[in-house]
C-alpha cells in the first residue's frame, strides 16, 4: 500500500509542476483535464503525509523514552498514548481512499419506480415512495426532472421516470434498486386486515453520448398526442415521443414538455441510461467476485426493503438494518439507512481487498 502511495505523491508533485506552468492556461482542455486530477488525488496525498507527520511524531517520541530524564520519558509516554492510535485510524482511512472507485458516482441518476404486485395499493406507495426521494433530494438541493409519469385511478402513481441532477447523486442513490415490499391495512380494507404489496425502484446512473453509442438505424421514433389521467387530452399537437431501440427492444417514452424536441431530449437520457445499465450488468457477471462484494446486485427484481407501517418498522433485507421509525423515513430522511449501506460496501470490498492481497 505505502509503495503505491510514494508513486501517487510523486505524481501528484508532476501534476503541480505542469499547473505552475503559465503556457498551460492555453490549452483549456488538457487544463481541465490535470485540475481534476490533482484535485481528486489532494485528499488523499493529505492523508498520507498526515501519516508520515504521525510516524516520525512517533519515532521521535520513542527514541525519547531512551533518555534519562524521567520527565522527557514521561512526555515521550504521552505523546505516544495520543499519536499511535490516529496512526492506526489515519492507516484504516487510507486503505478506504485506495479501494476502487466507482466510476459512476460522480453521476446524475434515472430513477424509476413502477406499481407491481398490490394494484391500487401498490400505486398508491409508488408515489410515496417517490415522494420520500423528492424530499431526500431537496435536502441536498438536487434537481428533479420528471421525465414521464402516469398515474393510478386512486392518485398513486402506476409508474414515474425522473432525472435527479446534482452532487455524486448515484454514490448516494446506487443501492437503492430492488423491490420495496409495504405492509400496511389498506384505506378500501374494512376488516382490518394488512396487506402486502410492492414496487420496484431503478437507479441507472445517467449516460452520456461517450459512455453509449447508438446508431440513429437502430432506432423507431413514433410520435403521439400527449394525455393526461383519465385519458382527456392535454395538447392536440403530437409533441410526444417514443424511442424503440430495436437490438434490445428497450422501449422510452416522454410526455413531460409541450416541445417535441424536448421530449425527445428527455426521452433520448433515459434511452442512454438503460443501454448503460445492460452493459454494466453484462460486466458485472464477468466480474463475479467484485460483484459479490457490493450491497445487492442492484437487480430490480431482488427484494431489498420491507415498510411495515401497522409497526413503524423500517427493515433493509441485505444488512439487517431495522429502524422503528418508518414516518420519519418516509419523510427522506434516508441518510442514516445510506451511511449504513455505504459502510457495510466498504467493510465487504475491504474484506476482499485483504483476500486478494
Amino acid at each position: 500500500m505505502f509503495d503505491r502511495l510514494e508513486q501517487l505523491e510523486d505524481r501528484y508533485k508532476e501534476l503541480e509542476v505542469e499547473l505552475s506552468d503559465p503556457a498551460l492556461v492555453s490549452d483549456q482542455q488538457r487544463y481541465q483535464k490535470i485540475t481534476k486530477q490533482h484535485r481528486d488525488m489532494e485528499p488523499v496525498i493529505e492523508r498520507f503525509r498526515e501519516y508520515k507527520r504521525v510516524a516520525a511524531g512517533i519515532a521521535d517520541a520513542k527514541a525519547m523514552m531512551s533518555e534519562d530524564d524521567e520527565d522527557m520519558r514521561s512526555m515521550a509516554q504521552e505523546e505516544l498514548s495520543g499519536l499511535e492510535p490516529r496512526l492506526l485510524e489515519v492507516e484504516e482511512q487510507l486503505k478506504i481512499m485506495l479501494l476502487p472507485k466507482d466510476p459512476n458516482d460522480d453521476k446524475n441518476v434515472v430513477l424509476e419506480i413502477r406499481a407491481a404486485t398490490g394494484g391500487d395499493e401498490a400505486s398508491l406507495f409508488a408515489g410515496e415512495v417517490f415522494r420520500m426521494y423528492l424530499r431526500y433530494a431537496e435536502q441536498h438541493r438536487w434537481k428533479v426532472q420528471i421525465l414521464s409519469e402516469t398515474e393510478s385511478t386512486v392518485g398513486g402513481m402506476k409508474d414515474v421516470t425522473a432525472l435527479i441532477e446534482g452532487d455524486r447523486v448515484y454514490s448516494s442513490l446506487k443501492y437503492e434498486s430492488g423491490v420495496h415490499r409495504v405492509q400496511r391495512v389498506p384505506a378500501t380494507e374494512t376488516q382490518g386486515r394488512v396487506h402486502t404489496s410492492a414496487i420496484t425502484v431503478a437507479v441507472l446512473p445517467e449516460a452520456e453520448e461517450v459512455d453509449v453509442k447508438i446508431e440513429q438505424k437502430d432506432l423507431r421514433i413514433d410520435t403521439f398526442c400527449s394525455s393526461g389521467p383519465g385519458g382527456q387530452s392535454v395538447n392536440t399537437t403530437y409533441s410526444a415521443i417514443r424511442i424503440t431501440h430495436l437490438p434490445t427492444n428497450t422501449v422510452v417514452s416522454c410526455q413531460d414538455e409541450k416541445s417535441q424536441i424536448k421530449n425527445r431530449e428527455k426521452a433520448m437520457r433515459v434511452l442512454r441510461s438503460r443501454l448503460y445499465e445492460v452493459e454494466m450488468e453484462k460486466q458485472h457477471q464477468l466480474q463475479a467476485t467484485a460483484r459479490k462484494s457490493q450491497v445487492g446486485t442492484g437487480d430490480r427484481s431482488e427484494k431489498i426493503r420491507t415498510y411495515n407501517f401497522p409497526q413503524n418498522r423500517f427493515t433493509d433485507h441485505r444488512i439487517g438494518l431495522t429502524l422503528h421509525q418508518l414516518e420519519y423515513v418516509m419523510e427522506g430522511k434516508l441518510q442514516p439507512v445510506i451511511d449504513a449501506l455505504i459502510a457495510h460496501d466498504t467493510n465487504e470490498r475491504l474484506k476482499a481487498e485483504a483476500v486478494a492481497a
